[in-house]
């Protein structure tokens, strides 16, 4: 089995890629030889190129993708990791909240992949998109990250028939994984004890066979979450 060199594989784009999910498949291109870039409030971890944004800024979500497409002379990938929640009634959640959570999680999505579209159709790459398994299932108390995740997966479904020859496209729907995702949340809105929850690494290992498909053979959706998920269907 041939080995990439560290650095001259993939060069794949992650949102959110300083935690959680995100950073997980910085970690799994990484370690595939591939050179990972992030857009993200946070540093990621060492050596990783990275523009700080705050994605709920759609504009600057698109002007950060191509500074750091720029800078790294095109994109053969795109992994739109960047997610939040706030759980609660849709009356107790303040209006700025509910919208910041639809920006993030999907206006930010559309807008990374439309400005990373032309470096993508140029290398013939692959968009992996995060929905979540609330993308396909509605649960009360989430009227926004349901919205949102609804939205993309109908966003993604769109975009796989609209790019079909000239970019890939995978929609990701995960279950619930071991993240801080949680941590900020009221106690009711948290995974109990028993929980059965999936590792990101897990879930990243899914990310990068679907980037890793040759040109004209795609990955259309993946479902990956753990086995006793209680969200999916």
């Amino acid at each position: 089995m041939s080995v990439t060199p560290p650095g001259t594989g993939p060069t794949v784009l992650v949102t959110g890629g300083s935690s959680g999910l995100g950073a997980a498949v910085v970690t799994a291109v990484a370690r595939a030889g591939g050179r990972p870039l992030v857009l993200d409030r946070q540093p990621p971890g060492d050596g990783v190129p990275w523009v700080e944004c705050d994605l709920a800024d759609t504009r600057a979500a698109e002007e950060g993708t191509r500074e750091l497409a720029e800078q790294a002379g095109g994109l053969d990938g795109v992994v739109t990791a960047a997610g939040m929640d706030v759980p609660g009634r849709l009356v107790d959640v303040p209006a700025v909240t509910w919208e910041r959570i639809v920006a993030v999680d999907l206006l930010a999505t559309v807008a990374v992949v439309r400005a990373a579209l032309p470096y993508l159709q140029d290398s013939r790459g692959t968009v992996v998109t995060v929905a979540s398994t609330l993308g396909v299932k509605a649960v009360a108390d989430a009227t926004a990250y349901c919205a949102a995740k609804f939205g993309v997966v109908g966003f993604t479904r769109s975009l796989a028939a609209e790019l079909a020859g000239s970019v890939g496209v995978t929609l990701l729907i995960p279950g619930g994984m071991r993240t801080a995702f949680f941590d900020e949340r009221d106690a009711r809105y948290r995974p109990g004890p028993d929980a059965v929850l999936n590792e990101p690494a897990d879930v990243a290992a899914a990310v990068l066979f679907a980037l890793s498909q040759p040109p004209g053979c795609a990955v259309r959706e993946m479902v990956v979450c753990a086995e006793q998920e209680s969200s999916y269907p």
